[in-house]
């Protein structure tokens, strides 16, 4: 008697039956965990694309959380990259009228790898927390209006900030940022 074919087996049927149902799922955390990604549909068939490549190369034992953590992954590359860098490419360095070895040039380096780490450490929180610091001590919003815009209570609002403070100081204290931009 003939074994029934594995979805894992065929490529198509398995991104079928275990990709595709959850697209619908996958968009709405998208809009709602990374509400500044603009296009939600390249994350999606970016990450439909990842997921294709990875599944070729070994079974992959849980599609939907792979799918998700890929997706998060993306979105969060994307934010940061969007949010960041105010560096842009330059062709021939020799070429740039000036090259500066001053104090202050070691001073701007260290700030603007310390707003890197930043980045990063506001990458690394949960969504709501992440939004809500974001929100009240970068975009500088009152509690109030943080707390309107999300439909949360100000205490929230509060905790939240709190929280995703003292996360973003753990994880730069353990980079070795030991003074902070701003104090």
């Amino acid at each position: 008697m003939p074994t029934p074919e594995l979805p894992q087996a065929d490529p198509k049927r398995w991104f079928m039956e275990e990709i595709q149902p959850h697209e619908p799922v996958l968009r709405s955390y998208l809009r709602g965990s990374f509400p500044a990604v603009r296009d939600i549909d390249d994350i999606v068939q970016e990450s439909y694309l990842r997921v294709w490549k990875a599944r070729a190369g070994e079974p992959v034992r849980s599609a939907k959380a792979f799918l998700f953590t890929v997706a998060r992954h993306l979105a969060l590359n994307l934010t940061a990259r969007e949010r960041g860098s105010p560096v842009f490419a330059v062709g021939d360095l020799a070429a740039l009228p000036v090259i500066d070895h001053g104090a202050d040039v070691v001073e701007a380096a260290q700030r603007h790898e310390t707003l890197a780490l930043l980045v990063e450490a506001l990458a690394s929180l949960p969504p709501r927390c992440r939004e809500v610091t974001v929100l009240r001590k970068l975009r500088g919003l009152s509690q109030k209006e943080v707390a309107a815009a999300l439909g949360i209570a100000e205490k929230t609002v509060d905790e939240q900030v709190a929280r995703g403070v003292r996360r973003c100081e753990d994880y730069l204290r353990k980079r070795g940022v030991t003074y902070f931009l701003g104090s």
